[in-house]
């Protein structure tokens, strides 16, 4: 059975990563949260893979927007430092990142995907999972997809930006709305 993750702290983590600047490097949750800063923490299955650009691209692009909301945005795969770092590198037109505006974590050990239980085993690589960490640590959000299913970024602002204000959210609630 699975164990309830939300309304509890997340699991913490220390990873090797490539950085904006695509230098090696480490990242971890522990660092943000003796910044002050949320955390969108979010999983893909592999580099060089038909979905993960996607997203990966249009989260990297509205990091200005994730800037504004005191919030790091980490990716994490079960990849290399040396895959990422090759990922980074292939132009977008040849299904690469490009310039990268925020880390790619490298869980070659996947103790970090179990921990947040996106990890397929017999796969080796991980689901499409999204959490979203308040300053204190505490996990206030997620959602796991299924690998071949890429997610929306709109939806990830709106719900971080609910989070934020504290107040309940009735349904379909949009950024901007009155809360309840």
């Amino acid at each position: 059975m699975t164990e309830r993750m939300v309304a509890k702290q997340a699991p913490r983590f220390e990873m090797e990563a490539v950085l904006p600047n695509e230098e090696y490097g480490k990242v971890s949750l522990e660092k943000n949260i003796s910044k002050d800063k949320w955390t969108v923490l979010f999983f893909y299955p592999m580099d060089l893979s038909f979905v993960s650009p996607t997203e990966i691209t249009e989260l990297s692009d509205r990091i200005e927007e994730f800037s504004e909301l005191n919030t790091e945005v980490i990716g994490i795969s079960t990849d290399t430092i040396h895959a990422h770092r090759t990922f980074i590198a292939t132009p977008r037109g040849e299904n690469g990142l490009g310039d990268l505006q925020f880390p790619l974590a490298a869980d070659t050990n996947h103790h970090v995907s179990k921990s947040y239980g996106v990890l397929i085993d017999e796969e080796g690589v991980a689901l499409r999972g999204l959490f979203i960490v308040n300053p204190e640590g505490e996990l206030e959000y997620q959602v796991v997809h299924h690998k071949n299913l890429g997610r929306n970024v709109d939806e990830t602002v709106r719900i971080l930006k609910a989070l934020q204000e504290d107040d309940p959210h009735p349904l379909s609630w949009k950024v901007g709305q009155q809360t309840l």
